[in-house]
C-alpha cells in the first residue's frame, strides 16, 4: 500500500491521567505513507501434533470408561518418551449418540455412545516426530493430526525480518521523494505486525509421511517455516 499525504499544521493530542498521551510530529512537506512486509524463512523449532481415541459402547458410561482407559494408555506412553506435561493438553472432548439412519422412513436406529478425546501434543525434539507418531498409534490413538511445524523462539527471526523491512522502506520512501524533486526523508512514524507461516512447499523440502511396508518408520521432514513482519512507515519529504 502506498499512500501520499499532504498535512495540515501541526497537532498534538494530550490525554487525561488516565489515558496514554498521542502526540503527531508536525510536517510541513508531502508524506508518503509506506507498507513493507518481509517473510524469514528457518528451521521450526517445535511441533504439534493431534492425538485422540474414539471409543463407542452401548451407554455412555461405558464409552467413557474405555475412554479413559485409552487416553491414559496415551498419556502414560508420552511420558515415557520423555515428553512433559506441560506439553500434553486436552483439546477436545465429546460424547454423542449414534444411530444408524434408515431411507424407508422408519425411526433410526440407536447404535451406542461415542466418546472422543484429543490431546494436543508439543514436540520438542523433531528427530524424534517419527518415532512419537508410530508409538501413539501403538498405544491406541485412532486420531492423529498434523504434525503442524512452527518457531517458537523467533526473536532473532523476528528482528531479521524487521530490520529488513525497515531498510526497505526507508529506500523506497527516498525513491519517491527523489521522483517529486526532494533530496530527503525524515521518519515520523512507524508501526510494526507479526505473521507466521507454515512449511515450504513439498518440493521445498515440507512435510513428509511415509511408510513403505509394516515394518517401516514414519518419517517426518520438517522442512522450513517463517516468520513475517508487516512494517507501516511513514516519512515526511524533505529539501
Amino acid at each position: 500500500m502506498i499512500r501520499f499525504v499532504i498535512p495540515a499544521l501541526a497537532m498534538a493530542a494530550a490525554a487525561s491521567s488516565a489515558q496514554a498521551a498521542e502526540v503527531q510530529i508536525a510536517a510541513t512537506g508531502p508524506v508518503v505513507e509506506l507498507t513493507v512486509n518481509e517473510i524469514v524463512r528457518a528451521a521450526p523449532d517445535v511441533a504439534q501434533v493431534g492425538a485422540g481415541v474414539t471409543t463407542r459402547a452401548a451407554t455412555a458410561q461405558e464409552a467413557m470408561r474405555l475412554n479413559a482407559q485409552q487416553i491414559e494408555r496415551l498419556i502414560d506412553r508420552l511420558r515415557a518418551l520423555g515428553i512433559d506435561r506441560k506439553d500434553i493438553q486436552t483439546a477436545n472432548f465429546s460424547l454423542n449418540a449414534q444411530y444408524q439412519y434408515r431411507n424407508d422412513g422408519e425411526q433410526p436406529t440407536f447404535i451406542g455412545y461415542d466418546v472422543s478425546n484429543q490431546l494436543n501434543v508439543k514436540l520438542r525434539d523433531l528427530k524424534r516426530a517419527g518415532e512419537v507418531l508410530d508409538e501413539l498409534v501403538g498405544a491406541g490413538a485412532n486420531n492423529i493430526y498434523g504434525p503442524n511445524f512452527m518457531l517458537e523462539d523467533d526473536v532473532a527471526a523476528n528482528a531479521e525480518a524487521r530490520k529488513a523491512a525497515f531498510a526497505r522502506g526507508r529506500a523506497m520512501a527516498e525513491d519517491y521523494a527523489r521522483m517529486a524533486g526532494y533530496s530527503g526523508v525524515r521518519l515520523l512514524e512507524v508501526s510494526e505486525s507479526f505473521q507466521s507461516y507454515g512449511p515450504m512447499p513439498m518440493a521445498e523440502g515440507a512435510i513428509a509421511v511415509t511408510a513403505t511396508s509394516r515394518d517401516a518408520k514414519t518419517q517426518i521432514e520438517p522442512g522450513q517455516v517463517g516468520t513475517g513482519v508487516t512494517v507501516t512507515v511513514k516519512y515526511e519529504m524533505t529539501r
